[in-house]
């Protein structure tokens, strides 16, 4: 199993309006001030209210979360102000369970491994 690496974790406040993908990308431009060289992937978890930034670099996530303290505002369209939670991600291991594997795939449990190396 592997940990996240390289990686930040937003977290929206919940009580918030939901974000479209698009004003994410906009946010992470404007108020994060990341440039698209530094990201690898963006993950979007909507029902969580959280999305997971994926660098390049090993020190770019700390020196994020360093420049804002941890915590940063999101301003939506309706004019409400959302306080966003920064931190690291990677603290722990995730479990996934695969269902419906066709019969072919004899080593499930091979299989599985694989699919949680690609989720890194």
């Amino acid at each position: 199993m592997k940990e996240r690496q390289n990686t930040i974790v937003c977290e929206f406040d919940h009580s918030s309006s939901r974000i479209r993908a698009y004003h994410i990308h906009e946010w992470i431009f404007e108020s994060l001030r990341l440039p698209e060289t530094d990201i690898r992937t963006i993950h979007k978890d909507g029902p969580r209210r959280r999305v997971y930034i994926k660098f390049h670099s090993s020190d770019r996530p700390h020196a994020v979360r360093q420049a804002t303290a941890g915590r940063v505002e999101y301003l939506h369209d309706n004019g409400e102000l959302s306080l966003v939670n920064i931190n690291m991600a990677g603290m722990g291991i995730r479990r996934i369970r695969l269902a419906d594997l066709a019969p072919e795939v004899k080593e499930k449990k091979q299989y599985a491994m694989h699919c949680q190396h690609m989720e890194t």
